[in-house]
């Protein structure tokens, strides 16, 4: 067999204009040449950097960075290297590794490095961490083998071992396969008969339209789906103490479509990474698509327990989300960074800092509710219409903020001194502060506090229209870095002491009209206006916390002061947050205005009937069903949260300011960043991450499509593309793939997953031999077809698709199908009502899925919980899994389902039983398949010393289900069981087409096929 090196240029295209019928060069002759990073990393990570690494840089070496490793190496002299003498060192006081540490290195080892000095001690980086460019194919010269590059760099790959590709697998096998890869559900009788036919007609050409009608089949969307939920966490419940429903399953919903619609992976990992900061487009709608998608980062967990604190859970979201992007889109686990250095690789500690800065400075706290949220219908129908109205309420109501805004800054305010301050109850408070201006509350604060505040009205003043609030933290400088609670005005209450009228006495008190309240943002969290409901516990103020002093400003009706007039404000504090922190401003200043300016805004006309439109449309927009879902949004860049080093990183001991950016370990680092901030944000990231040149998110996305074909990505740990990682099996392979996917592709994942279903390589055969199996046990190297066990929603889905019971409707809200008695105990309410209609048999992927209470056919068959990204589940083999499949509700259903089709079918005994083989597994029964079920149904329905024969060739018809009566030829009655195989009637006798469906459905060739 002979393999020469060639350019992709002068390969001729041979297959359906997609198909090549080259192959790859070989791998370049090592010549002797000592590669930093495939010989010497593994060295130095293995001996050198538990001590002097990331974690630990003893005496200030670390052997993560070459710049730390320069002094001592003498490139091109080894003798003359420090790192040598220290290596074959006698002295146990000065040889390293230390004897207490290890063992010393190798005489190979010692080699290696003394040849990577004597070359020139050049440094490189993990190969995961080079951009992947396009590989020369290598070239078969058994060309008729080969369907496209990849089939050139596995096979050249299997020769250079002894080894010979597999012959293809019989062709409904191969269909079967690929339904079940791609779409999760088998071939449908209908789908198979239609491939016999076309491949009797059109040869090859059967197999790109299978896989075509595969790819736009809506279960496409649900098996990628499912496989990038595990990555990113999804769940519908929100995960630690409670564990409480969260409404977020638009954003499954969101996948699946996006899949389906064939959205390029740069485009949806710009949506999901800065959606919210994206402009908007031309069409409405697109709008929810945009915020839908940055849900993705609001899969983090909640705690609701009473007593925690917000900030802290907010800032493990914060870090949940770091980690999250770098696992499923990028590979690398970057978790240790957050307490120090990498162990292995040359990301810095305060590196991890600056990536966490991009996901630190947004709107959402570790609230019960999920704030902020988007309002988006249920019925998709719906979208056009509600984006136009909420893009016509926000541009109405930030023109009127803006208005009153700048009216709050034309008027002249003056504050309030010589203040007099009481409470409604225990809260103790003082006044202080220039001429007694602020009140402070001390000691431990009550929930639902008034706070009510009296001062002689401004000398001068003849005239009060608005009063601003303002609250300030306790100590300014520790708030900046680490927010205080903040304050929610609930109700105010406004009034004027006339000084005429003697003080305090009722006729003397005149109430002064609120009519309108302003928050110091045109977005806050929530709405300033629900202080003038007195049945609201919720106001203005910024809640939950607070970075900075922030204010509120109430607009009253103008009315008339006279000399000697008091004023007396009081504001009711009534929330708390986790059902123990009080929701008070400690800290405050009131200030008054007489100027006419927030009443011209107030009651001009322009300005009245925008509020008007507002209104009306918002009366519109809340008869559209929506659900709140948990979003992405960005906070007023006024009140930006400063991002720090956490010192070993606990985030209760803060070191550095830093901004948002990126390892300097990447060539493709953007330039600059945005003029207006401080630093770069998400579309600055999101643009980075899908760079041409960005080394790991293209060779992620292929691997993960890789490793769903085959069960194995080209690397093993789809988690770990650092160096502590399992190397690829096919790095040419692998880049080629990479660069092409990203630039030739564009990121087109079906084009992706139709090159590989096409590919010889995924064609062959699983059978193996013992010398095969012993050359590749975990066919690594690809010397055989894929044979895996079923995903765990593909097992179900499979069983409840070949019994006819499957509803096939695509999305909306999560169902619950029948649970076994005791499993599910939630702390919170019950929260799974089980359906009794159709939707117990939607698909598995949209199935409630509880962190806490995983759904059984889950949990038996290795699906996450997804409480952290899994970017790969590993497979058991257990008997609760064959207990599972023989006993579950809904595989009882089926097999009872399957058995009546079987039995109902037209045909003899034998042509209904090749019936049961068509629906499960995409054949023809073969060689003593049918006899084997014929003599099945004749012992079941016998029973236990009952008489009766199959129901094959005789006159009585085979024992149905449910109850139905059939006679034996021995005129004798029996009543067919149903629920099992072998549950008897009057005379012991089952349903035997029972029996063949749990056997058929039960195949190890049905779930690993």
């Amino acid at each position: 067999m002979r393999i020469v090196g060639v350019s992709r240029t002068i390969l001729g295209c041979l297959w359906l204009g997609n198909l090549w019928l080259g192959g790859s060069i070989a791998a370049a002759a090592e010549n002797g040449v000592v590669d930093f990073a495939r010989d010497v990393r593994p060295i130095f990570n293995a001996n050198c950097a538990a001590c002097h690494g990331g974690v630990k840089e003893t005496s200030g070496l670390s052997f993560a960075y070459e710049d730390s490793v320069a002094p001592y190496v003498e490139a091109g002299d080894a003798s003359a290297s420090v790192l040598i003498d220290r290596v074959v060192d006698d002295d146990p006081d000065f040889v390293m590794p230390p004897p207490e540490h290890g063992p010393p290195l190798s005489a190979e080892q010692v080699e290696t490095l003394r040849r990577w000095i004597d070359q020139g001690a050049l440094w490189g980086e993990h190969w995961a961490f080079e951009s992947p460019v396009s590989q020369s194919v290598p070239v078969i010269d058994d060309a008729s083998e080969v369907r496209g590059p990849i089939d050139a760099f596995v096979f050249a790959a299997l020769r250079e071992r002894g080894l010979e590709p597999n012959p293809p697998a019989d062709p409904d096998r191969w269909l079967r396969r690929m339904h079940l890869h791609v779409t999760g559900l088998p071939p449908s009788v209908d789908h198979w008969r239609r491939f016999r036919r076309e491949r009797a007609i059109d040869g090859e050409m059967a197999f790109v339209r299978a896989v075509d009608r595969a790819l736009a089949s809506p279960g496409f969307g649900h098996a990628l789906g499912s496989v990038w939920l595990d990555a990113v966490r999804y769940a519908d419940s929100k995960g630690l103490g409670q564990d409480g429903r969260r409404e977020i399953w638009q954003y499954r919903d969101w996948v699946i479509d996006a899949i389906n619609r064939g959205m390029p992976l740069d485009e949806f990992t710009r949506l999901q990474i800065a959606g919210d900061l994206l402009p908007p487009g031309d069409r409405p709608a697109d709008d929810f698509d945009r915020l839908i998608a940055t849900a993705v980062h609001r899969l983090t967990q909640t705690n609701e327990e009473g007593g925690t604190d917000d900030e802290q859970f907010r800032t493990e979201a914060v870090l949940d989300r770091v980690a999250t992007v770098w696992q499923a889109w990028m590979g690398v686990s970057f978790n240790c960074v957050q307490c120090h250095s990498h162990p292995y690789d040359p990301i810095r500690h305060e590196e991890y800092y600056r990536f966490a800065a991009f996901f630190n400075d947004t709107a959402d706290w570790d609230l019960p509710w999920d704030a902020p949220t988007a309002e988006v219908p249920v019925d998709v129908r719906d979208r056009e219409l509600a984006a136009t109205l909420d893009r016509r309420i926000a541009a109405e109501r930030t023109a009127d903020w803006e208005a009153a805004d700048a009216a709050v800054s034309a008027s002249r305010w003056r504050t309030l001194v010589g203040l007099e301050a009481e409470t409604d109850n225990a809260t103790r408070t003082v006044v202080d502060g220039a001429d007694r201006d602020e009140y402070r509350l001390v000691g431990t604060l009550q929930h639902h506090t008034t706070v009510t505040l009296t001062a002689d009205a401004p000398g001068g003043s003849d005239r009060l229209t608005a009063i601003r609030f303002t609250g300030i933290p306790v100590d300014a400088a520790a708030a900046a870095k680490d927010s205080e609670f903040g304050y929610t005005v609930s109700s105010i209450r406004v009034e004027v002491l006339s000084a005429a009228g003697g003080g305090d006495d009722e006729a003397a008190t005149r109430e002064v009209k609120v009519v309108a309240v302003l928050a110091d943002e045109p977005d806050p969290l929530i709405a300033p206006e629900r202080t003038l409901d007195p049945d609201d516990a919720m106001g203005v103020g910024p809640f939950p916390r607070m970075l900075t002093e922030r204010s509120s400003v109430f607009v009253v009706e103008p009315t008339e002061l006279k000399d000697g007039d008091r004023l007396r404000v009081s504001m009711k504090f009534g929330v708390t947050t986790n059902s123990a922190f009080p929701i008070i401003a400690r800290r405050g200043r009131l200030g008054v205005t007489g100027d006419d300016a927030l009443d011209r805004w107030r009651t001009d006309p322009s300005g009245v009937a925008a509020r008007a439109r507002i209104d009306r449309w918002r009366g519109v927009r809340h008869e559209i069903r929506s659900v709140g879902l948990p979003v992405m949004k960005p906070r007023d860049r006024r009140f930006r949260r400063a991002s720090y080093v956490f010192d070993r990183g606990n985030q209760a001991t803060k070191t550095d300011r830093v901004t948002a950016g990126f390892p300097q370990l990447f060539s493709n680092l953007p330039s600059g960043g945005k003029p207006d901030r401080e630093g770069f944000d998400r579309v600055d990231l999101a643009r980075w991450m899908v760079d041409g040149d960005h080394p790991l998110t293209a060779r992620v996305a292929v691997n993960r499509v890789w490793a769903m074909m085959f069960d194995r990505g080209i690397v093993a740990t789809q988690e770990d593309f650092g160096s502590s990682g399992a190397t690829p099996s096919h790095p040419e392979l692998l880049d080629d793939l990479a660069a092409r996917f990203a630039d030739e592709m564009r990121w087109d994942v079906k084009r992706l997953v139709r090159e590989i279903a096409l590919s010889a390589t995924y064609r062959q055969s699983s059978r193996t031999t013992a010398r095969r199996l012993a050359a590749d046990p975990d066919n690594r190297w690809l010397s055989r077809g894929p044979t895996r066990r079923l995903r765990a929603e593909t097992v179900r889905d499979l069983s409840l698709a070949a019994s006819g019971l499957l509803d096939a409707s695509v999305g909306g809200p999560p169902v619950h199908p029948p649970l076994p008695e005791g499993v599910w105990k939630p702390f919170q309410a019950d929260d799974w009502a089980t359906g009794g209609d159709g939707s117990r048999y939607r698909r598995t992927i949209y199935t409630y899925t509880k962190r806490s209470i995983p759904y059984p056919v889950m949990q038996a068959f290795d699906a996450p919980t997804r409480e952290f990204c899994s970017a790969r589940r590993m497979t058991s083999n257990t008997p609760l899994q064959s207990l599972m499949t023989l006993n579950d509700a809904s595989f009882a259903e089926a097999a009872a389902a399957l058995g009546a089709a079987m039995r109902n079918a037209p045909g003899d005994v034998e042509s209904r039983i090749a019936h049961g083989f068509r629906r499960v597994l995409s054949r023809e029964p073969i060689g003593e398949e049918i006899g084997e079920m014929r003599t099945l149904i004749r012992v079941v329905e016998s029973g236990v010393g009952g008489g009766g024969e199959s129901g094959g060739g005789g006159k009585r018809e085979s024992g149905g289900g449910g109850g139905r009566k059939s006679k034996s030829k021995s005129k004798s009655k029996s009543k067919s069981g149903g629920g099992g195989v072998g549950v008897g009637g009057d005379r012991g006798g089952g349903d035997g087409w029972l029996a063949v469906a749990t056997v058929l459905l039960n195949l190890d060739e049905t779930l690993t096929p």
